[in-house]
């Protein structure tokens, strides 16, 4: 199993945000928004705030994927 933000990317655009102005509402690291771009983990905390910012669900953002 494998982790994909592309809906959080989607949502982004959606949205007519940046990943900058996300970095910066949600309060997330540079670092964080990185590994969010590489499809690696980040804390639930990191989720949650981003949920809050976007106003959005868990699954509107993240989806778990089989890895082939």
């Amino acid at each position: 199993m494998a982790i994909s933000y592309n809906r959080l990317w989607k949502l982004l655009i959606d949205k007519g945000m940046t990943k900058t102005q996300l970095r910066e509402k949600a309060n997330i690291s540079t670092v964080t928004l990185a590994k969010l771009g590489k499809n690696e983990t980040v804390s639930m905390d990191i989720l949650l705030r981003i949920c809050k910012e976007l106003d959005c669900e868990f699954d509107e953002i993240v989806e778990i994927t089989k890895n082939d």
